[in-house]
């Protein structure tokens, strides 16, 4: 690095640049960037080759090692921006909120990922903060935590909502992979591979018969979400939403389509890395957001477009709908008894079941009901925590 006094003053410095870097890598691997300790590494040696002491050669050294993504430019923007302000001054959540969206500075509008690096800082300042004051204050919140995780969705005040969806960004979801057909090779244990055996015996001319073994391929089944977007479902589409984009980041082949009066394939717009511009360039694109319903019609117009190229290999089907229906019944069951011919399991979700006293007296939901392997709430946090268990593998009640 460049010569900044005496041998030791220098080692001091680098020491501390070193771990105010480190700190700004993991608050941009919190905020969505793929940042691992290789990485930083390669970081803090870009800066070896540049003067630190000139901040645009310090701000391009980094961004060059870190950003990968065109759509990792604002974030890494937006956190360098604060971050590199005063490493170690608190950031005024309110006050930067403020001025983010004001047009009165510089003209600029609110970067989109503003709210993301926030959320950011605020949990790398609370990593390191170890004050007795502050922990009493977590054991004091931990109820109310509780509380959040079983109150509805539609019953959540704007700050609740947003505890919500972090939550949701934090949640584990593992899923059970199912076996192929194609084989691997094993250590000790499946089945004898015969073809490798045999080779390996020509090899070494029939004088020592090596087994090999294989064993079934296993990968996890391809998800499909058939989201309804109606009016009925309002209070909870975005919240459920949300979800969705968790399951999408968190494996591979996640198909998800929404419908209300029509259907559209909303999968690769759930692909963003943020959520928020996700759910935003979904709502400007989508024409029958919160409007009528028309289940069976959607169905169909997924059997016969979309089914063959995404139900494959064991899908998972998750319909998200309250059933209520302005469709003909028949046309509606014979699409559903269709859709689980082609699947391996159909979960229903419907947060109408957060009703202790709930009774399918709706057409809609009689013809569902027979042709789904699960009927299940989804209506707070509690519930999508069911979920993950569920498509872990644990067991599916009737």
């Amino acid at each position: 690095m460049t010569d900044l006094g005496s041998g030791g003053t220098r080692a001091t410095l680098a020491e501390g640049l070193g771990r105010r870097v480190t700190r700004f890598g993991r608050l941009l691997r919190g905020a969505g960037l793929k940042l691992g300790p290789g990485q930083i590494v390669g970081g803090l040696q870009a800066l070896e080759a540049v003067d630190v002491t000139r901040r645009d050669e310090f701000y391009w050294a980094l961004h060059a090692s870190w950003v990968k993504q065109a759509e990792d430019r604002e974030v890494f923007q937006e956190a360098f921006r604060l971050f590199w302000r005063d490493p170690d001054r608190p950031v005024n959540r309110v006050l930067e909120e403020l001025l983010a969206s004001s047009r009165l500075i510089e003209g600029r509008p609110r970067p989109k990922t503003s709210r993301r690096v926030l959320d950011a800082m605020d949990a790398e300042v609370a990593e390191r903060r170890e004050d007795p004051i502050e922990a009493e204050v977590v054991r004091l919140t931990h109820s109310s935590s509780e509380v959040l995780r079983e109150r509805d969705f539609e019953q959540m005040s704007a700050s609740e909502l947003r505890e919500a969806e972090r939550a949701i960004e934090r949640m584990r979801l593992p899923v059970r992979p199912i076996r192929t057909r194609r084989w691997r090779p094993a250590v000790r244990s499946g089945t004898v591979d015969l073809r490798r055996t045999i080779r390996a015996t020509l090899r070494t001319g029939g004088s020592h018969i090596g087994l090999h073994w294989r064993e079934p391929r296993e990968r996890p089944p391809a998800l499909v979400v058939l989201c309804d977007i109606s009016g009925s479902m309002a209070g909870y589409t975005r919240m459920l939403l949300r979800f969705v984009h968790a399951l999408t980041g968190a494996r591979d082949r996640v198909h998800t389509f929404l419908f209300g009066t029509r259907l559209t394939n909303a999968t690769r717009y759930l692909r963003y890395r943020d959520p928020d511009e996700a759910l935003a360039d979904l709502g400007s694109r989508v024409r029958d957001w919160s409007g009528g319903t028309r289940i069976g019609r959607s169905l169909r117009d997924f059997n016969l477009h979309w089914a063959r190229r995404v139900l494959s290999q064991g899908a998972v089907v998750l319909v998200i709908s309250d059933g209520l229906d302005r469709d003909d019944p028949e046309l509606l069951g014979a699409e559903m008894a269709r859709l689980k011919r082609s699947t391996r399991r159909v979960l229903w979700l419907n947060p109408l079941l957060r009703y202790s006293e709930f009774e399918p007296e709706a057409r809609g939901i009689r013809a569902m009901l027979p042709h789904v392997d699960a009927h299940l709430p989804v209506h707070n946090l509690e519930s999508l925590e069911a979920l993950a268990q569920t498509l872990s593998g644990a067991a599916i009640p009737r």
